[in-house]
């Protein structure tokens, strides 16, 4: 039960943290889907989870908390900085990557630490 508070709790703050960046930014949110990058996005996203998908299956089956975030971690980075590049060449006089940057970032941070707010 805990967890799922925690959970629910987090995914509120990356809402409102998403919103008051954006807002500070003066950011309005499009899509890639509706540009000419639309078919990279999706063979990009693709390829990455089938590579991912492949790793978790020795991931698993280790014991250790720091493979298992470093795992998560780098699946993060490859996913969030493979959006934001496409939304920096994509989507022009946006700055709706950087929001994208900060989002990965804070999202590394909380699963770095994630041992201080869920019991392992």
């Amino acid at each position: 039960m805990k967890f799922i508070v925690i959970l629910a709790v987090l995914l509120l703050l990356f809402y409102v943290l998403e919103k008051l960046i954006n807002k500070f930014l003066g950011v309005e949110k499009k899509k890639i889907s509706d540009t000419p990058g639309k078919k990279i996005d999706q063979w990009g996203r693709g390829i990455i989870l089938v590579i991912f998908l492949t790793i978790l299956w020795s991931t698993v089956n280790n014991d250790s908390i720091f493979i298992k975030k470093l795992f998560w971690m780098s699946y993060l980075i490859l996913l969030g900085g493979f959006q934001a590049v496409l939304e920096y060449i994509y989507l022009k006089n946006t700055k709706q990557y950087i929001t994208t940057v900060i989002m990965v970032i804070v999202t590394l941070i909380f699963i770095f630490n994630m041992e201080l707010f869920i019991d392992l």
